[in-house]
């Protein structure tokens, strides 16, 4: 199966998630678990994904705190046998979370700029003056030099991000990914999945446009076909 598409079970508990991923069968092979589903049963599920089903997980909790907390909150996690697990790309960040992972096979992604933030926004939250691509950019050498296996960015970064020397054997997963006519939600920086990928990402994130469809099984079909 193509891994490039992850599905993000952006539903309300484990439950539901269960039921997404018996209408989306063996047309999906990774699953993306975030914040919102963590007191609904989201470890549970990553579990059964991987355990009973043979999925593989993205456990996308964008860890924030200082390094000792970090370091400790992976390697209780770790332990999960996840593929991708996400903190801010912070460098001290970054650098904890490869201490808590070490001897796991979980990869560390870390978070350039939110896909659903614009420059205004960052404005508003006291962030570096400058452009955001280059901001962006810069985010994510920083990740890399402090170890990240991969870093999380819009697709309209990935080819930049892309011909870094630091990028080499490192990976770009990108949300902000939106099928033609699909509507944007919350995200401010989109692309289309044949963008994203021809761009330079190795793995795209949507959530929305599979699960809210009448067929989520369909809508990731659909998003696979037109991926080049």
């Amino acid at each position: 199966m193509d891994d490039r598409l992850i599905v993000a079970l952006d539903v309300g508990n484990a439950l539901a998630g269960q039921e997404l991923a018996d209408r989306i069968g063996d047309a999906v092979s990774f699953y993306k678990i975030g914040l919102g589903m963590l007191t609904g049963g989201g470890l549970a599920l990553a579990r059964e994904l991987k355990d009973e089903r043979g999925k593989r997980v993205f456990l996308d909790m964008k860890l924030f705190d200082i390094g000792a907390t970090v370091e400790a909150a992976v390697r209780g996690l770790a332990q999960f046998d996840l593929d991708f697990l996400t903190v801010h790309g912070d460098p001290h960040v970054v650098r904890a979370a490869k201490e808590g992972a070490a001897g796991s096979q979980t990869k560390i992604l870390g978070v350039t700029v939110l896909t659903s933030l614009d420059r205004a926004d960052l404005d508003a939250a006291m962030i570096a003056p400058g452009d955001l691509h280059d901001l962006t950019v810069e985010r994510a050498v920083r990740a890399f030099e402090a170890g990240a296996d991969g870093v999380i960015a819009s697709p309209r970064e990935a080819t930049a991000i892309r011909a870094l020397p630091e990028s080499e054997g490192r990976l770009i997963v990108t949300p902000g990914v939106r099928p033609n006519g699909a509507a944007l939600g919350d995200q401010k920086r989109v692309e289309t999945p044949a963008d994203a990928i021809s761009a330079g990402a190795d793995h795209i994130v949507v959530g929305r446009p599979v699960w809210q469809a009448a067929d989520p099984r369909a809508a990731a079909q659909a998003i696979l076909d037109e991926l080049p």
